[in-house]
């Protein structure tokens, strides 16, 4: 059985989208800047657990990237299937002590952005999107 939303859920849908997008992009543009603000800090924490340096960047990279690219709504999907990843990634490598409250607790959300991320890129970013701006800017080219 398919559920279709009725008035309010779909005049209400690009907006929760685009509050959506910002808040999970904000996480990781967050998190990015920081680590890539205290790049030599963040290379020797994150050493001393076995993470080399090119993989450190590659974490930043991703991270911004990926975070503006939800925050803007431009390779949106592909973006969330990516951050997505890398949030079941880092639960299972860096959160899976299970007898640590704390763990667990980060364990448990970073599994919950991951689904967040799964519900985007299933949706898409909306139509209060950059792909939604491009694609009627060359549609109207084309007219």
């Amino acid at each position: 059985m398919t559920l279709h939303p009725g008035p309010a859920a779909s005049r209400l849908a690009d907006p929760a989208l685009l509050v959506g997008r910002l808040l999970l992009a904000g996480l990781f543009l967050h998190e990015g800047l920081t680590l890539a603000g205290s790049l030599d800090g963040t290379i020797a924490a994150l050493g001393k657990l076995g993470v080399p340096a090119p993989a450190v960047l590659a974490t930043i990279a991703l991270q911004l990237v990926a975070g503006a690219a939800i925050a803007l709504g431009w390779q949106a999907r592909p973006a969330a299937c990516a951050l997505g990843l890398f949030c079941v990634a880092t639960a299972t490598l860096f959160h899976a002590n299970m007898g640590n409250r704390n763990e667990l607790l980060h364990f448990e959300k970073d599994l919950a952005i991951a689904g967040g991320m799964a519900v985007l890129a299933v949706c898409g970013p909306g139509r209060w999107s950059l792909a939604t701006l491009l694609q009627e800017w060359r549609a109207g080219l084309t007219a």
